[in-house]
């Protein structure tokens, strides 16, 4: 997982992988429009709202159907079917065939797979193919599929460690974080030159809060495999660690050596969220304006686009971005952004709405075989009901220890009503120099309420100098409870 990127997915769940010698169904009927794949997580919002329970997980898995009915058999979502190119050679590595066209990439690795049904290489770079896309398009039903072909792959050719690497990948994909390490671990034991092995062991060791090892893991990968996922990865270790210098420094190498379209798209955006994050709008806009034109359908560029012009006061733009980002990925991070944009322009109606196709991507996440509790936490504590919220950061904090879960609980706790209880974790949450304002806005807050007025106010002022816009909602509140804290004074 790229560490900035969304854990999401959208597909059609419809294959099964066939048994040796039995091709899968050629037939590929035309997939769902943005808007037909939002519909249905609409309308189970709307279900969810009237009732919950044990009705939900069934509704889940309807809903999974629903979003996805047409799609292509073992994947793909639709775009020109003339592009696909012919077939793919079991020499033909998953990370390269990635960084193309998803989509092209998909659809060809499933007619080489019809052709030639005991290729073990293509199997598996199905299956890893298949979890890229998901992250990308917001779909947890693709996790299914890439399991599946992952399975096969190693049926074929047990302890293959290009399907070890994929298993990690997607164990990282679903925040299993604990046996993504142990599945890079093992590819790696076959072959200790994997980049998809090694950019999965640090993910693993980053989200499960071991920064140490993951900067040693970052530090062989980059002996190992220099490169544009590597440098990634490295440059956001260090970022954590509060060195956003050298963040910067090997992200902008990064770009100079990026091959492809794809690769440019994917570090300009990084780029771009490093400089949003340390309150540089303008130049994080250049950056996204750069991943734009490689590629005008980059969701996360668009995204963080979106997010740059709200925090530099273009908030229509910004309504307008997100709401392109939504219809064709309704994931948890844009929806409440969109819906706290909504919101801060007075329209709750519709700022409801984007909060509830939250908890309806939850439950089909959580259907997927997704690990949902940060997402959950995140947008519940604000949002949602705080209960659940708390019993969510709980869970992940007591299965990965990190900066993000972390401040999830202090937040979650502080919501309701716990803020002296908060405070240890707030504190932790900033601990290791990750410069984020969120935390900071987070922890003043906290401060404030458990009577800390001095360190409150240090928290907060420190959170809007780094970040004036970080949050159309959460800054106007920092604000606001300076104010205060200089009324009191």
């Amino acid at each position: 997982m790229s560490p900035r990127s969304n854990d999401s997915t959208r597909g059609s769940g419809q294959e099964a992988t066939p048994p040796a010698g039995a091709p899968p169904a050629a037939e590929t009927p035309r997939p769902p429009s943005a808007a037909g794949r939002v519909a249905p997580l609409r309308r189970f919002a709307a279900a969810a709202r009237r009732g919950r329970g044990p009705h939900l997980a069934s509704c889940a898995v309807l809903l999974a159907v629903a979003m996805t009915a047409g799609a292509v058999a073992v994947g793909g979502d639709g775009r020109d079917a003339a592009r696909a190119v012919p077939g793919v050679s079991r020499a033909v590595s998953a990370d390269v065939l990635v960084r193309g066209d998803l989509d092209t990439a998909i659809r060809s690795l499933q007619t080489h797979v019809r052709q030639q049904p005991r290729d073990f290489g293509a199997w598996a770079a199905l299956g890893f193919a298949q979890v890229e896309r998901a992250r990308t398009d917001g779909d947890p039903s693709r996790y299914t599929r890439a399991e599946r072909a992952l399975a096969r792959s190693l049926a074929l050719r047990p302890g293959n460690d290009q399907a070890l690497a994929g298993q990690a990948a997607l164990a990282a994909a679903r925040h299993d974080f604990a046996a993504a390490l142990d599945h890079a671990d093992r590819a790696l034991e076959r072959n200790p030159y994997s980049e998809r092995a090694l950019c999965s062991r640090i993910d693993a060791l980053v989200e499960l809060g071991r920064y140490a090892e993951a900067a040693k893991a970052a530090t062989v990968a980059d002996r190992r495999r220099p490169g544009v996922p590597v440098f990634t990865r490295y440059a956001y270790v260090r970022e954590l660690r509060g060195d956003v210098r050298t963040a910067r420094r090997v992200l902008h190498r990064a770009l100079d050596s990026a091959a492809g379209p794809a690769d440019v798209a994917y570090v300009a955006t990084a780029l771009g969220n490093l400089e949003r994050g340390q309150g540089r709008y303008d130049t994080a806009l250049r950056h996204y304006a750069r991943a734009l034109a490689a590629d005008d359908a980059y969701l996360p560029a668009l995204e963080g686009r979106a997010r740059a012009q709200a925090a530099d006061g273009d908030r229509a733009g910004a309504i307008t971005t997100l709401e392109q980002v939504v219809a064709r990925s309704p994931l948890p991070g844009p929806l409440v952004a969109l819906g706290e944009l909504y919101e801060d322009r007075g329209d709750r109606a519709k700022a409801r709405e984007q909060y509830a196709l939250v908890d309806a991507w939850t439950a089909l996440a959580r259907a997927g075989g997704v690990d949902a509790d940060l997402d959950t936490a995140l947008a519940a504590a604000d949002h949602g009901d705080t209960a659940e919220a708390l019993r969510a950061a709980r869970a992940a904090w007591d299965r990965r220890r990190t900066v993000h879960t972390a401040d999830a609980l202090a937040w979650a706790l502080h919501r309701a009503g716990r803020s002296a209880e908060a405070l240890p974790y707030a504190r932790r949450a900033t601990a290791t120099g990750y410069r984020d304002a969120t935390f900071l806005h987070h922890r003043g807050m906290i401060e404030k309420a458990a009577g800390q007025d001095r360190a409150a106010r240090a928290s907060l002022t420190a959170a809007l100098r780094l970040n004036p816009g970080f949050s159309p909602l959460g800054a106007r509140a920092a604000r606001a409870a300076l104010e205060d804290l200089e009324a009191a004074r």
